[in-house]
């Protein structure tokens, strides 16, 4: 798929990660839809880059508010082609800390959001999607997700991130081949360390810690460099069903 012909859904786009996919896709020609909780950072966006992008609050473990979002999505755009989730949260909690066990909620929410709410935008769009005509290539659309690479090297207290993200990447490939038949593709991208607000409030002794342990390039991640994978995904057809790791050749160590 061209990506100047790419109509996407965006979730978690006002910051981070899908603000730069957002950015990238609109630089490019295609649209986007922001689906995202934060009102205040999306309208400001919506508003910075234009007619080619909207903003719609949406909590993405909700049915009602996802479905609301993709009839957004299609009444501004006229359908929509490519998803990419980038919505998501993390919470750090041990196993066990000072005698008391991890906190039942606290994992709950983490799944809830990371795993089933990417789900949840993923069967959701994809009824949708099987619709579209194909186009040269027989493709009708692509979704791209985003696990981490704490799906394979989790850290301390990375238990229920870590299982959410472990999801993220297992259920990639079935889903590629469920979709297969309709020509949609499916693949995850495996961030590693990123510069995203979660890293705002690092002091600089902390970030050049974090930034060592990366073999090369030494620093942290760009939300650019993210969006640069994603798009490569999109206009790539043969990549498929896969979960690519973006992280410099890290592994992260214990804690």
């Amino acid at each position: 798929m061209k990506i100047q012909e790419s109509i996407a859904v965006v979730t978690g786009g006002a910051s981070g990660l899908g603000e730069g996919t957002v950015r990238n896709i609109v630089s490019r020609e295609g649209k986007a839809a922001i689906l995202d909780l934060s009102e205040e950072k999306g309208r400001q966006l919506e508003e910075e880059l234009g007619k080619n992008v909207v903003f719609i609050k949406t909590d993405v473990t909700s049915e009602e508010e996802v479905k609301k979002a993709l009839d957004g999505a299609v009444e501004r755009f006229g359908s929509f082609n490519t998803l990419v989730n980038c919505a998501g949260i993390g919470l750090g909690e041990k196993t066990v800390s000072r005698g008391e066990p991890h906190d039942y909620d606290t994992f709950k929410k983490v799944i809830q959001v990371n795993l089933l709410g990417t789900f949840n935008v993923i069967r959701l769009a994809a009824v949708r999607l099987v619709d579209l005509p194909a186009n040269e290539e027989g493709e009708r659309g692509v979704i791209i997700n985003t696990a981490s690479v704490a799906a394979y090297e989790g850290q301390i207290g990375q238990a229920a991130y870590s299982a959410s993200k472990g999801g993220v990447v297992g259920m990639t490939l079935p889903i590629a081949r469920d979709l297969a038949k309709s020509g949609i593709r499916v693949v995850t991208i495996a961030p590693g360390l990123i510069e995203t607000p979660l890293f705002g409030s690092l002091s600089e002794k902390a970030r050049t810690a974090l930034e060592a342990q990366i073999p090369f390039p030494s620093r942290l991640g760009r939300p650019s460099e993210y969006a640069q994978l994603a798009q490569s995904i999109i206009e790539n057809v043969m990549l498929n069903g896969e979960t690519i790791r973006l992280d410099g050749a890290i592994r992260m160590s214990p804690k």
